[in-house]
Parts: C-alpha cells; sequence; structure tokens
C-alpha cells in the first residue's frame, strides 16, 4: 500500500508567489479555476462551451499555460490551489500517490460514472489504493512508422520489418543508414531514447515502475533493453552527430524527415500520422504495431487527466466540470467542431482518440471519414486496434523523479559515460532515494 505523503514545508516556502491561482470560496462561489489546461483547438474550445452551456451560472477561468509542478505543489502546500489540474496522467498518478489530489469516488457515485468505460491502462494510471483520483482525457499510443522508399531500396520488404527480431532490427538499421563522409544523411531506426525506455523494457517484459509505485531500473532485462536501443544508435554513428542531425528535422512541416528521406523508421506518438496526413499528404509510409520480442503487437498509453486539487475551494463544482468533459457525447460534440474545423481549411481529420471507450466507437462510427488520405486509411486502424493492447504504468509517489532518473541513465549511456549496468544501477539509487524522500519508504 502506498503511504499518503503530506506536502511539506519546503514547498510551503515558494507558496506566496501562486496568490491568485486558487480562489476563496467565501468570495467567489461561482468562479472555476484550471491549472496547464489551454484552448488551442476545437478538441478543448468545443468542450468548454458545452459546459458553460451546461452550468451557466459557474464562472469558468482557464487559465491557460503549460502545466508546472512546483507552482501546483506549492498552490496546494499554501492553501490556494486551482479548483482543477489538467496533466500527464504518469504525475497525477503520483500527485495522487502523494496526497495532493483529492479521491473522486463520491463525485464518480453522485454523476453515476462507469469507470470501465475508460481504457484500462489510463484508469491504473489515476488509481491508488483502490481509489480513483482523476478522470482519463486524451489517449494517445505508440506505433511504428517505416518509411517505403528508403526500405525498399535496401531490399527490405516494409511488411517485414519489425522490432520483434532485434539483431535483425539491428541489421537492418545499418543497411538503411546513410552516412557520407561522416556526416548523416538518413537515420536507418531511431529508437527515441531517451523518451520511449518504457517501451523497450516492456518489449523484453518489465514494466519500469512495479505495482507498488517501486522502481525497477537495475533489472537485468531493463538493462538488456537499455543496451541493445543503445547500440541501435551506435551502429550509425556517434550519438552527438546523429542527435544533431535528428534535432535538425522539420518534424512538424511539409519538409520532415520521410518527406526528405532524412529517417527510414522510428516507433512514434500516434498524434504524428495526423501531421504527416496534413503536412505531407503524398508521404509513402507503413504505419504497423510496435511489438514485443514474442511477436506480440502491444503499446504504451500515454495522455492526460483532470484532477481536483487537495483543498480545492469548489470541488462540487469541479467534480460537474471533469465529468463533463470526459463524458461521451462532450467527446463526440468536440470531434465533430474540429472535423468541420479543419474542412474549412482543406485539412484531413485524423479523428479524435480519448481514453473514454464509448467515445471513440461513436467518433469513430459517425464522425471519422479517412476521406482518401491513404495515410490516415491505414494508421487510424492501427491504432484502434492497438487502444486495448495498451499498458501504462503505475502511479508512484515519486514518478516524476523515477522519469528524470531513467531519462538521464538513457542519456548517460548514449554519450558513453557510462556503461547500461552502471547506469541503471545509479538510477535505482536515485529512484529508491527520491521514494524515500517523498513517501518515506
Amino acid at each position: 500500500m502506498i503511504r499518503r505523503l503530506a506536502l511539506v514545508a519546503v514547498v510551503a516556502s515558494v507558496a506566496a508567489g501562486c496568490a491568485g491561482i486558487g480562489t476563496s470560496p467565501g468570495d467567489t462561489p461561482n468562479v472555476l479555476t484550471t491549472m496547464g489546461f489551454g484552448l488551442p483547438d476545437e478538441h478543448a474550445t468545443a468542450r468548454v462551451e458545452v459546459f458553460r452551456r451546461k452550468y451557466p451560472g459557474i464562472d469558468l477561468r482557464v487559465n491557460e499555460g503549460a502545466f508546472d509542478e512546483q507552482q501546483f505543489l506549492s498552490s496546494v502546500a499554501g492553501g490556494e490551489p486551482s479548483d482543477l489540474v489538467y496533466a500527464d496522467r504518469i504525475k497525477l498518478g503520483g500527485f495522487a500517490a502523494r496526497g495532493a489530489v483529492q479521491p473522486i469516488d463520491d463525485c464518480l457515485r453522485r454523476h453515476h460514472v462507469d469507470m470501465s468505460v475508460f481504457r484500462p491502462a489510463a484508469v491504473r494510471q489515476v488509481t491508488t489504493d483502490g481509489h480513483v483520483y482523476g478522470l482519463p482525457d486524451f489517449a494517445t499510443v505508440r506505433l511504428l512508422i517505416i518509411n517505403n522508399p528508403a526500405a525498399r531500396a535496401a531490399g527490405i520488404d516494409p511488411a517485414r520489418m519489425s522490432t520483434t527480431d532485434w539483431p535483425a532490427l539491428l541489421a537492418d538499421t545499418r543497411v538503411l543508414t546513410r552516412v557520407t563522409n561522416g556526416r548523416f544523411q538518413r537515420i536507418g531506426f531511431d529508437p527515441k531514447l531517451p523518451d520511449f525506455l518504457t517501451l523497450w523494457a516492456k518489449a523484453n517484459g518489465v514494466e519500469l515502475i512495479d505495482p507498488d509505485g517501486r522502481p525497477v531500473l537495475n533489472d537485468p532485462r531493463v538493462v538488456e533493453a537499455l543496451r541493445f536501443a543503445t547500440d541501435l544508435v551506435r551502429a550509425q554513428g556517434p550519438y552527438a552527430s546523429f542527435k544533431a542531425f535528428r534535432d535538425g528535422f522539420d518534424e512538424f512541416g511539409a519538409g520532415n524527415e520521410y518527406a526528405k528521406d532524412q529517417l527510414a523508421a522510428m516507433p512514434m506518438d500516434s498524434f504524428y500520422i495526423n501531421t504527416l496526413a496534413t503536412n505531407s499528404p503524398d508521404v509513402d509510409v507503413t504505419v504497423k504495431p510496435f511489438t514485443d520480442r514474442t511477436g506480440a503487437p502491444f503499446t504504451e498509453l500515454g495522455g492526460q487527466a483532470w484532477a481536483i486539487p487537495k483543498g480545492a475551494p469548489h470541488p462540487d463544482q469541479a467534480c460537474d466540470f471533469l465529468v463533463t468533459m470526459t463524458a461521451k457525447d462532450t467527446w463526440v460534440t468536440a470531434a465533430r467542431a474540429r472535423r468541420d474545423a479543419l474542412a474549412a481549411k482543406g485539412r484531413p481529420y485524423g479523428g479524435t482518440f480519448t481514453a473514454n471507450r464509448e467515445a471513440d466507437a461513436e467518433i469513430f462510427s459517425t464522425v471519422y471519414r479517412p476521406s482518401g488520405n491513404r495515410i490516415l486509411q491505414q494508421g487510424v486502424p492501427v491504432v484502434l486496434s492497438l487502444q486495448e493492447k495498451a499498458f501504462a504504468l503505475p502511479p508512484s509517489p515519486a514518478a516524476a523523479d523515477l522519469v528524470r532518473a531513467w531519462r538521464s541513465a538513457s542519456v548517460r549511456v548514449l554519450t558513453g559515460e557510462q556503461t547500461p549496468e552502471q547506469a541503471l544501477a545509479d538510477a535505482q539509487r536515485e529512484g529508491d532515494l527520491a521514494l524515500h524522500r517523498v513517501a518515506g519508504r
């Protein structure tokens, strides 16, 4: 059982700088504030409008901006939190374990919310000791995208290429890489370290956090996964050159790495198929599942969740908000608004992927149409096929520290500063210390 952590005075010392994040229930009873949420497109604006129409007496104030973990913890410690917080689920799971957000079981009962409609991997991240601490919002998966012309020119069938046979993938990577006079012309395979170490470890049969929230970073299977993913980079050239070339990609433009033949293959978050479909619709790629070493398709589920901070001024209204924002009908309304707005600009709509199964079923049966875009025609079914095969790491009181530990370890191995064994042993010690510091165990 994960012990609750009372938020300590260390963060309270900077709480004064967070005045205005929350509201005083005695002064502004009808004001509802958010933290970590923005209004970049119709997925956000249409859903907010649904809430405003449903609850016209509530003055909703969306404090746009990126989520700031320190600011959030400080606002809770200082007794001035916002009414709602929106952040990556792995972080919210950690906040729940630390007692920085409050359980919403009563809220769910009041609104008759059936948690089984949400994807299990997403629910896992917001559930601690049998209590639910947030409602999952968007859902992304990770999949494999292959540059077909590059693969075929190297004599590799894109349909055959996979992450199942690691020695074969290493051999394919060497063939696909193009380096001229010491300068990268094309990356053969990008394993996406340090971000995707979780995926490679799971492909090798292990998760980086155990069900009790403890780090599992020095497990031999993690060591093997990090060594292999690092070898994929080293087989192509020095990491500094690899990274410098990759950092120069026009990743979200028409001259992206696939359009310019700068990359042969990589695992990537599913949102990227929309980027390709919009900015380079004629690029010839194969989209397929990431597979583990037995050949089974799987993926990691990512995304955000809504939660109510400890001490929120208006928890009942906050409950109404998070339930409304993640409800099926709200999502369908937002999907239609997003589709229509993109159509008005002559851009394709690649679907709206949520953690709500019922919402997705309705969206992809009544709202989404591939409209002849080859990337979406093959990519969307892959995403849909992977959603129920997804895993997500369990919550941990030290989640943010653990992520930093394994990311830093991956970089030290990539740069040659440490071996995988050394780097992950150090990361394990860092993770253990962090867990003891924040949870006393």
